[in-house]
């Protein structure tokens, strides 16, 4: 039995291994099991299959009685998922971060095979020891059954840990008797927003603000337990929901003064169901904000906002009606300039950002910043010192000296819409777009990628899109309109659309990348 005991050791180490690339999709799905398990049965089905031929194999071994056998192909089974987890991490464009809460799944994962295994050693001799290995190598052949164990195990962990993180955030925020609290939010359009106002009011106050995506409950309780200090006049919180009330839950832990929404549109509607639902979700922030009677700024451009809203707001826009509102409009290869009329004067605003929707943004974000009491000489001066956002429509140099507009953190319709004309008007130069489209719009996902595909079509020069399955809404498109179609490129991965763009590349090649999607929706 000395075997089959080596081969229990065996394949429980190479499900650690296989539990890595699990680990990642549950942590790029939000730590949610139905998520989790909506990309497994949707972009994974191969891979279980898979398991199923293994545990068949193992379990003709196992009625033979072929020990020996089984210890050289568990062997050979945990050299494979070593090379194939080390492979996925060093493709993935968003590897497994090991936080806390991953390592404290790892832990419980190992701690309950070493658990089980050690059962086994014990009644090795008894009718219970053969079914208690039939268990354990069911578990180890498919990984997802473990993840989903040790979710369960430590959720109960989880929920103390966040319990006391929110409290001691409170506690923090109500310590600093003086702090105005402004949150964010928006089906797109809240981190550029969220930069470019912490940019303005850096001007005259100690502002900090929410860094990088950190838009959910527990990146807003870090940020506050992190980076708040005494001095702290302005916290800037920009705030993600996926669900109705989750916007209502990051209130409760800010209780957020002022309020900017950016946009409503059809974002997460796999999730969200309709429309309506993110409206009311968004707008979670404007009830919190009024329970304050603080003041809350809405972008009256987003159709979805201004056919649904009174006259309770303070509206911005590019709508001469608005209170604040871009005028005279103009984009160069150097960025962009429009007037705004502020108080008694109007100002002339040149900056480096890109594209109407940016415009907006600035509009909105100057629009609190002058009723805050920033001069306009210090908010000019803030706007013609932005920097695009990273990954916002941000030009860069790239491969044999050509431009890079990287606009890969953009995922709303209408945004990427604009950002491929953006690339359009660049006359004289080879335009390039790498995509692979949008994600999680529901029922209207065909339509908004093949608008994206139409646009393309008019605008580029060379299409590569990414992802053979995910894709074809924007081919479809592709392909019923004029574009030469020697010019477009369906692949399966970034690595070969980087390889294909880097043989057409020049100093006259403009390249966007568009949305770079997260491993768990390349399919």
């Amino acid at each position: 039995m000395i075997f089959y005991f080596i081969s229990l050791i065996l394949i429980s180490i190479s499900a650690l291994f296989a539990a890595t690339r699990q680990f990642q999709m549950l942590q790029q799905n939000s730590y949610y099991p139905s998520r989790y398990f909506g990309w497994l049965f949707k972009s994974n089905i191969n891979s279980l299959l898979i398991s199923s031929a293994l545990y068949l194999i193992w379990s003709v071994l196992y009625i033979f009685e072929l020990y020996a056998v089984q210890t050289v192909l568990l062997s050979l089974l945990l050299a494979v998922r070593i090379v194939l987890c080390v492979k996925d991490q060093k493709k993935s464009i968003k590897p497994l971060v090991f936080t806390g809460r991953v390592k404290r799944l790892y832990g419980a994962l190992a701690v309950c095979l070493a658990l089980l295994v050690t059962l086994y050693a014990v009644f090795h001799t008894s009718v219970f020891a053969r079914y208690l290995a039939v268990v354990i190598f069911l578990l180890c052949f498919f990984p997802p059954v473990l993840v989903l164990i040790a979710w369960c195990l430590t959720a109960p962990i989880e929920k103390l840990i966040s319990r006391y993180y929110v409290n001691d955030a409170k506690k923090i925020l109500k310590n600093h008797n003086s702090i105005k609290v402004i949150g964010i939010t928006g089906s797109y359009g809240k981190t550029t927003t969220k930069f470019i106002l912490t940019r303005i009011l850096s001007e005259k106050y100690n502002t900090v603000c929410t860094p990088h995506s950190y838009n959910t409950p527990m990146g807003v309780v870090r940020t506050i337990r992190e980076n708040l200090l005494p001095q702290t006049e302005i916290f800037v919180c920009e705030m993600g929901a996926k669900n109705v009330g989750d916007i209502k839950e990051i209130c409760d832990i800010v209780s957020p003064d002022y309020g900017i929404i950016t946009s409503v549109g059809p974002q997460h509607l796999e999730t969200f169901k309709t429309v309506e639902n993110v409206f009311k979700t968004k707008f979670e922030l404007a009830d919190a904000v009024k329970e304050k009677n603080g003041i809350t700024f809405v972008n009256g451009d987003s159709k979805e906002i201004i056919t649904r809203i009174d006259d309770e707001f303070i509206i911005y826009g590019t709508n001469e009606n608005f209170e604040f509102k871009a005028q005279n409009i103009s984009y160069g290869r150097f960025g962009s300039e429009f007037d705004m009329r502020l108080g008694e004067e109007t100002v002339h605003f040149t900056t480096k950002l890109l594209g109407l929707h940016s415009i907006t943004d600035i509009v909105g974000a100057v629009a609190l910043a002058y009723s805050l009491g920033v001069s306009n000489t210090d908010i000019k001066y803030a706007i013609a010192s932005l920097k695009p956002t990273e990954h916002r429509l941000e030009m860069k140099s790239f491969t044999n000296g050509s431009l890079l507009i990287d606009d890969a953190y953009n995922a709303n319709p209408e945004g990427c819409l604009e950002a491929v004309r953006v690339l359009g008007s660049f006359n004289g130069m080879k335009k390039v777009i790498v995509t692979p489209g949008l994600v999680e719009l529901g029922e209207r996902e065909y339509e908004c990628n093949y608008a994206l595909g139409k646009e393309a079509a008019e605008n580029c020069d060379i299409i590569i899109l990414v992802g053979k399955n995910r894709s074809k809404p924007m081919a479809d498109a592709v392909k019923s309109s004029k574009f030469n179609q020697e010019n477009l490129h369906i692949v399966a991965s970034f690595k070969e659309a980087m390889e294909i763009y880097g043989s057409i590349a020049d100093k006259q090649t403009v390249v966007l990348f568009e949305n770079d999607l997260p491993d768990n929706y390349l399919y």
